[in-house]
């Protein structure tokens, strides 16, 4: 077994959309309504523009098995901008997402290397800035990494 580290292709969208999913439910969210047209839709719009990027974590096999590779990580960015502020000098900001590891593969470093690869997009991009909502077991990794709790992040749900 190998892994290989490669960015998101269109061709890989179902796969990825089946670990997005796996994701938000790991989780807690619940199951309100059938996700998987609007998030295609979403990725398949901002890949084209270049506002989304992802770095796949794909377990290859040896060619002479009959099984097909495995992806076993993701990441996302995705690109906005606002208007500029002390924190954000330039405006440009990388939204970090779908960080997920399926769970046999944890605690190998994967997350760290898919995390190091998308925020090198950022910068890469003209980021100021790469902010997350982490889960509780994503926080380690994005401190160990170098990112900041920020306690003023709040939500209006609309």
């Amino acid at each position: 077994m190998a892994i290989q580290y490669r960015r998101l292709t269109a061709g890989e969208l179902d796969a990825f959309i089946e670990m997005r999913i796996s994701q938000l439910r790991e989780e807690g969210a619940r199951r309100e309504s059938d996700l998987k047209p609007a998030l295609r839709d979403y990725y398949e719009r901002h890949m084209a523009d270049g506002t989304f990027v992802s770095w796949l974590a794909v377990e290859r096999n040896e060619p002479s098995h009959a099984l097909p590779d495995k992806m076993i990580g993701t990441s996302g960015m995705s690109f906005v901008e606002r208007p500029p502020h002390f924190g954000c000098p330039n405006g440009r900001m990388g939204i970090l997402s779908s960080m997920y590891t399926d769970r046999a593969y944890r605690r190998q470093g994967i997350a760290r290397e898919l995390l190091g690869r998308v925020v090198e997009e950022a910068r890469k991009y003209g980021c100021s800035v790469v902010q997350i909502t982490a889960s509780d077991m994503g926080v380690l990794l994005y401190t160990d990494f170098g990112f900041v709790k920020n306690g003023n992040f709040m939500q209006y749900k609309l």
